[in-house]
């Protein structure tokens, strides 16, 4: 069985559409007749980039300065209310996804599944699968109620695999008075600068924990990762010690990764780190505890201290 349309929040930057849109839209194309993605900006911007991907259409929202949340949440609710909305609308668990789910859901009066790591269409409804307890746990929800459903999808859930399709339609959806809510505007930006790949995208990732000892040494890891041309990571322990930045945590509450490659240095294995990268083609762990969690899950693991076996690593490296 399949719905008969779905929407996606389709998200760019710089004119490239995020690798969790694309994914949706691979998702989609399994559980739908019709697939359309809705768009903050221009839709002629992503127009041929998303219909490679399966998208038959996608839809404008004119934010001018205002926050995406406000006027995307208005124009969705006004299409729905007029008789032109989906069956379910699919979000990426990101900033502007869940404002924008958030929105909707009230202004709709409609349920919002979020944290999903699979959808699946049954029947006439959807079926979502959400982890819980850490990951240790995965409970399937099914919507009951009038569509259309929204769900939340956590990044790297599904691959993205092209469809060969064309360069899909544009059409504009039209905003509504936003009263008071559209008083807040976007009067600047700032784009944490990065010299590598992004962590979620990745094809290698060195991610280093609490076993590194102290802030400074994870220097190492940041060397490795360039060395190898990927991108350091770091579990929760570390980011709320204040030693990295939240946007390089990997984990249930952090990002999730599906690299080729990812290393752990430091790193015992908590289930909400698993959570995060325990769907990597190759996991490699060093670890100088030999009961530590992390080697039940790693193809490859190396016991030993992080100090010692990482400047060995970067010095190998160096010389090849």
């Amino acid at each position: 069985m399949t719905l008969d349309t779905i929407w996606i929040h389709a998200e760019a930057s710089d004119g490239e559409v995020s690798s969790n849109t694309l994914e949706l839209l691979t998702k989609a194309r399994d559980m739908a007749d019709t697939v359309a993605c809705f768009f903050v900006g221009d839709a002629d911007d992503i127009a041929e980039a998303v219909g490679e991907y399966g998208a038959e259409t996608v839809y404008g929202i004119d934010a001018d300065d205002n926050l995406h949340g406000v006027p995307a949440a208005a124009a969705i609710a006004a299409a729905v209310e007029a008789g032109d909305g989906p069956d379910a609308i699919l979000f990426g668990t990101t900033y502007d996804g869940r404002d924008i789910a958030a929105r909707l859901s009230v202004k709709l009066d409609r349920t919002v599944v979020s944290n999903c790591v699979d959808v699946d269409v049954d029947g006439d409804t959807l079926v979502t699968t959400a982890s819980v307890f850490g990951g240790a746990t995965d409970v399937k929800t099914k919507f009951t109620g009038e569509g259309p459903y929204l769900a939340l999808v956590r990044p790297k859930s599904f691959t993205a695999e092209g469809s060969g399709g064309g360069e899909a339609d544009t059409d504009d959806l039209d905003v509504p008075d936003l009263g008071a809510s559209g008083g807040a505007e976007v009067t600047d930006r700032f784009v944490e600068e990065s010299d590598g790949p992004k962590l979620d995208e990745a094809g290698i990732v060195v991610s280093g924990g609490r076993g590194l000892g102290e802030p400074d040494k994870f220097e190492m890891v940041e060397t490795l990762a360039k060395a190898l041309g990927g991108a350091a990571g770091a579990s929760r322990a570390i980011v709320d010690a204040g030693w990295v930045p939240y946007s390089q945590q990997v984990g249930q509450t952090g990002k999730v990764v599906k690299p080729d490659i990812y290393i752990a240095c430091g790193i015992s294995g908590a289930t909400q780190h698993l959570v995060g990268m325990k769907g990597s083609k190759n996991i490699i762990a060093i670890n100088k505890d030999p009961e530590a969690p992390i080697f039940g899950i790693a193809d490859l693991g190396i016991v030993g201290d992080v100090h010692k076996v990482m400047p060995q690593l970067i010095e190998a490296l160096a010389a090849r």
